[in-house]
């Protein structure tokens, strides 16, 4: 049987419009920053968050791909946290 492709998709509503995989609420920021900046390993990933492992490596693909656009993304996050601490957020809740 046939797996069903994963696309990377944005949309404001979800996830703040970062690049995610479709159908669910991982960012292809979050994969890249299990695999790369945590040392996880794709099938680890994979398996943590049932996905098919060919999925993990289309978010790094995407990441490395698009490094201009993983950059407005990191960017943005820092602003709103950067904004949410000045407003006195004291905990990763607080900045929600």
């Amino acid at each position: 049987m046939p797996q069903k492709v994963v696309r990377i998709v944005k949309s404001e509503e979800v996830m703040g419009g970062e690049p995610r995989l479709e159908g669910r609420r991982i960012t292809v920021r979050q994969v890249a920053e299990l695999v790369e900046g945590r040392g996880l390993s794709a099938k680890t990933v994979a398996d943590r968050y049932d996905l098919d492992i060919a999925d993990v490596y289309r978010a790094l693909s995407y990441y490395h791909d698009h490094p201009d656009e993983m950059a407005e993304v990191r960017e943005k996050i820092r602003r709103r946290e950067e904004e949410a601490l000045e407003k006195g957020a004291k905990t990763l809740e607080d900045l929600a």
